[in-house]
């Protein structure tokens, strides 16, 4: 869908651009001034038709574009009635945690971190914060901040969200091709912002209940909660109120 609105989107406008730029030519070689030529050529005034075919058009297409978008977004961001899987990622500078609310486990992910044999600049892909999710399954994915905002993006997905301090954003998405897909921050989120990537691995379900079991195995059985919020002191947070003393 997404894909669709963008390919479509551009189709018109490069047909629009080709008619805008072929009006341009043709009247810089129509009516140039040829040698000889003095004075300034026949003005053209408050020509009405002109005027509506130049308020009328793109008015059309830009309420064509908002109607379309409109649409998709509508169909994007519906929520699923029952969705089979439900994530939570938070993020933080500069990295991401992932909770399995399902299965009741979590994977703590840490900054990209280069390689140290590699060339300059290259990372270490082993060790990025890594998304792990079932293939055809409706997954939602709660989206929190732990201290300023971020954007949740997964290139492939063609879709991105901000995160919030103090506000959870919601996707829904139903991967359907297994294989690896990276992620990145899409907010300039400081210093570090460029190294605050991820990937998403979407597999077989056989996959993800084994991908589960070694978080078990691992020891991290529960969820991480907004305890470890950088932002403790933000309105609703339900932090004690400071008083000053006189």
């Amino acid at each position: 869908m997404v894909s669709g609105l963008w390919t479509t989107s551009w189709i018109v406008l490069l047909i629009v651009g080709l008619i805008t730029w072929g009006l341009i030519i043709w009247a810089v070689i129509v009516y140039r001034r040829r040698k000889g030529q003095t004075g300034l050529p026949v003005q053209l005034r408050y020509n009405m038709p002109i005027e509506i075919f130049y308020t009328i058009v793109p008015l059309i297409l830009v309420l064509g574009f908002f109607a379309f978008t409109a649409r998709d977004q509508a169909a994007i961001e519906a929520p699923y009635a029952e969705p089979d899987v439900e994530i939570q990622v938070m993020a933080k500078q500069w990295a991401w945690d992932f909770n399995y609310i399902n299965e009741d486990v979590y994977s703590p992910g840490i900054q990209a971190q280069p390689e140290l044999d590699g060339e300059p600049g290259a990372i270490n892909e082993e060790e990025l914060p890594t998304l792990v999710l079932p293939v055809d399954q409706k997954i939602e994915i709660a989206l929190d901040s732990r201290d300023v905002i971020h954007s949740f993006w997964v290139i492939d997905f063609l879709y991105k969200k901000d995160m919030f301090p103090g506000k959870t954003n919601y996707m829904y998405v139903t991967p359907t091709r297994e294989g690896t897909y990276k992620g990145k921050c899409a907010e300039l989120c400081g210093e570090y912002h460029s190294l605050m990537l991820f990937n998403v691995e979407v597999v077989s379900q056989d996959e993800y209940d084994d991908y589960i079991q070694s978080l078990r195995d691992a020891g991290q059985e529960g969820q991480l909660g907004f305890e470890y919020d950088r932002n403790q002191n933000l309105p609703g947070t339900g932090a004690p109120e400071l008083k000053e003393d006189h």
